[in-house]
Parts: C-alpha cells; structure tokens; sequence
C-alpha cells in the first residue's frame, strides 16, 4: 500500500451532508464532496490486511458480507492516495459498470467487512467509490465505448433496472444486438422510480447514464410491457435469446380490518408517482400528496425511509414509522460479529429530516398495525398498533405477539405501506412457460441464470427475490456471460 500506516494516521472521514432545513426544501442530492486531499488520506487508511474480505461478495448469516460484485477495493484505493484518479477509474469499471449508482445507493457490505472494521471505523469504500468515477464524468473520462466488430445476434432484455441494465452494457460489449423493454415511460426501473431523486439524480445521473448505453448500441424501448402490448411468442421468435430481468414487483400487502379504505397506498406507487411528476416538472399533478397531512409509514427499511424522506418534504403534518422489529443496538451484538452486515442503529437520510421537522427519530419499534380506521367518507383517519414481543412458536420459529395493554391510535390521512416485494409478478412468467420456486421467483440456478426454457435466462430480482442494487449487478453480468456463452458457444465476459 501507498502509506502502510495510513489507518493508525488518519480517522475516519466522510463528507458532510446538506443540512436538513436546507434539503428538505427541493430534489437535488444531499451529499457533498470531500477535497482531493481528503480523499487521499482515507484512501491510505487502505490497510495491507492480506486478505480483504471487502470483495469476497458472499451470503454470511443471509446477508451480503463484502462486495457481490468483487470491486478491486485496495487497487483502487491505493491509487486514489497516490493520485492516480484516471487508472483507479478504469480498476473500478472493471467489475462495475454503474459505480455511480452504487457509489449513492448501495448500503456498502463492502465496509461491514472491512478488516480494519474490526478494531476501528472501516475505510470509507463507499464514498471513495463514488468520487471516482464523479471525477471521471468531471474530466470527461466516461464515453461511449462502441464495440468493434457485431455477431449479428440479437438479444431481448426485459426490465431496465439494475439487472436489466449491467446485462444489456455486457452484452454489448460482447457485440451483440440488445434490444431492453421496459413497461414505465422511463428507462431505469428501480434507479428511476424506485429510489428518490434527493438519493440518486435521474437527471444528472440517471439519464446520463442511459444516453451513454444508447450511443454504444443499446435500444431502449419504453411504454412497452412484454405480454401486453408486446406479445410473449413475438420476444421468443424475433430474438436469439431473452433475459428476464423485471424485478420483485409484488408488494407485500397489510390485509387488516379497513384496508380498503382510501388514502392507504404501496410505498412504490406513492414514490413512482411523485418521480414522475417531478421530472414531469408537476404539469399535471398526478402524484400523491402528503402536503398537511398526518403520514404513517409502515415498514423500515430503506423503501419507508425513502418515504419518509419524500412526505417531509411535502410538507406533512406529522409522521411515524412503525418498524415491527426491535431498535438495533448502537454496536455489534455478541451474535453480529465481523463479518457479517453490522445490524446497528443508524440515522439515515430521511429520519434525519424528520427528526429536524418535528424533534425525534419517527420510527416507533416492536410495533405493528391492527386496523385502520375510516372516516364518513371511508377516507382513512387513523391506524391502531399495538406493541409486540417476539417468542418462539411450536415449531420453534420466532413470531410477533401482541402485548396486552399497549394500543395506541395513530392519526393517519396517509398510510405507506413499505414492507417489501413477495417476488414477481406473473403473468410474463406464466405465458412463458417459466418454471418458478418455492417463492414464485423464476427458477434459475445462481451462476448459471439458465430457465427451463431454451434462450432464456432470468436475473436480479426476479430470480432471487427481493435484494439490493449491488447484487442485481451481480446477476446483470453473470446471466450476460451465461447469455454469450449459449450464443456464441464460449464467451470472454467476465
């Protein structure tokens, strides 16, 4: 390493975010950047650890443990200290093709198993990460890279978002013709409507992105849902080989006493539409609005922070998160050890927002809805939760129960329903004639992506349930080697 010392030299340091009252009052990012000199000292924190398990990108107690897409993580901080911001970009594209993407919206994995995260704060992959390849758009570094030479097959992409996205850029490196259909009027899938325009810039960002793919050779083709408006059989028949690569669309629901009520929405409908109106610059005001009202969010991860986020800045009246697990605790517990993800407490983004509205963190823990209550309009007007404790049942698996005693009633005009995705949706994978597991996922062996149907191969999402951005990259490229492989009979992809 450029500086062996550099981890007992220098403390951990991140740069500072917007402040809260200035943020909550527009759309554009909240992250600013550290200077170069800065950036180089955290670059040596790089510890010559022997093994660095910050890119093994593997499942430790079911959860990510180090990079899935094995990111050259010492390379490229080594060269940051030394200053060589043009070769640590191309170490970084060599396993990454959006680090943009991942550099603002992964949870990083890669830091939980950092080994100087054992003893002291890990390095701070994440953000060198993203001032990387910031710096190579800056410097004009990123352009079009147009294969040289085109085999003349042709390869159908269903879902733009992040699988969809690494599998089409591979593919065309590997000359093939890729054609990505995508149902919403946007490429981009959960990068564009998933995921707030304050966390990741569909703009600047986003769209960038997408323009350089289309200038290498990549055809998006929007408004298009495959099995709808665009025939199953025509995909299998104009195509040399099909990718599946829609996503874990298909919200968990909260089947209580008043569900039907309205007012009461999907987390991903409420930040779709308000994207959407966004970049539609609110010409026709077709989004939810939670501008006076009374939010609660249920659910809390990082799809209910990003509702939180978005309802404070609408300028809501109130707001709760209800979280059903317990608080985590500020370290590593005795049964969390390195290097496993550090289930920790943490204020992120949007509860910093709203704690700078309304005084306090606004998720309540161990608690969970039991009905919502209408108005005389069948208008939701509040939800009522009761506390839980977790206990083993019978069968010797931990289930929440109810705590006698502890009802509150919470005022609600709104209510988010963020608690995840059950798999996908199915209609697709059943004119295909795609086999499905246990989970409704398309079955797809890991590594190998390949369906029981000739040609096509699944990824992301769909084939593994509901994950993080990092791993659907992960999937994106390894189906496109598979894809090449079956095309070509061999393949070069990594």
């Amino acid at each position: 390493m450029g500086k062996p010392t550099g981890f007992l030299d220098f403390q951990r340091q991140l740069p500072a975010d917007r402040d809260p009252g200035e943020r909550v009052a527009d759309w554009r990012e909240f992250h600013h950047h550290l200077p170069e000199a800065d950036l180089k000292k955290q670059g040596a924190r790089c510890m010559d650890c022997g093994i660095p398990f910050c890119h093994t990108g593997q499942l430790v107690s079911g959860m990510a443990s180090g990079c899935p897409i094995h990111n050259l993580i010492p390379e490229w901080n080594d060269l940051i200290y030394r200053g060589l911001w043009r070769e640590a970009l191309d170490r970084l594209h060599k396993t990454n093709n959006f680090p943009e993407f991942t550099g603002r919206v992964c949870p990083a994995p890669c830091e939980g198993s950092c080994v100087l995260g054992i003893h002291s704060p890990p390095v701070t992959i994440k953000n060198i990460e993203c001032e990387i390849i910031d710096h190579g758009w800056l410097n004009g570094w990123v352009v079009p890279e147009i294969p040289a030479r085109r085999t003349g097959k042709k390869v159908a992409v269903v879902g733009s978002g992040p699988a969809g996205l690494s599998a089409s850029a591979q593919l065309n490196k590997a000359g093939h013709w890729v054609t990505v259909f995508e149902r919403a009027d946007r490429p981009g899938g959960l990068l564009m409507y998933g995921i707030p325009n304050m966390k990741l810039d569909k703009n600047e960002v986003v769209l960038r992105r997408i323009k350089v793919l289309e200038q290498e050779g990549i055809k998006f083709v929007c408004n298009t849902e495959v099995g709808k408006n665009f025939p199953a059989d025509r995909l299998v028949s104009e195509f040399d080989a099909v990718i599946m690569a829609t996503g874990a669309t298909l919200p968990r629901d909260l089947p209580i006493e008043g569900r039907q009520l309205q007012g009461i929405h999907f987390a991903m409908d409420f930040l779709t539409a308000n994207t959407r109106s966004l970049l539609d610059h609110h010409k026709n005001g077709n989004f939810i609005d939670a501008s006076g009202k009374d939010v609660v969010v249920i659910g809390g991860g990082d799809t209910g922070t990003d509702c939180v986020g978005t309802s404070v800045r609408h300028g809501c009246k109130s707001l709760v998160q209800v979280e059903i697990l317990p608080k985590p605790p500020l370290q590593r517990g005795a049964d969390n050890p390195w290097p496993e993800w550090p289930k920790v407490y943490k204020m992120d983004y949007g509860q910093e927002e709203a704690a700078f509205r309304f005084g306090a963190d606004p998720r309540v823990y161990l608690t969970t809805a039991t009905r919502f209550e209408g108005d005389t309009r069948d208008h939701v007007k509040a939800v009522h939760t009761v506390q839980v404790e977790w206990k083993r049942n019978d069968q010797g698996q931990f289930i929440p129960r109810h705590i006698p005693g502890t009802e509150k009633v919470l005022p609600a005009q709104l209510v988010l329903l963020a608690m995840g995705f059950l798999g996908p949706e199915q209609p697709l994978v059943q004119s295909l004639g795609l086999e499905r597991d246990a989970r409704t996922n398309v079955q797809a062996e890991f590594e190998k992506y390949h369906t029981n149907k000739p040609g096509i191969f699944a990824c992301g999402d769909c084939r593994r349930g509901q994950s993080l951005v990092v791993w659907a990259f992960n999937e994106g490229r390894g189906a496109a080697r598979e894809c090449d492989r079956y095309l070509m009979g061999r393949t070069d992809l990594p």
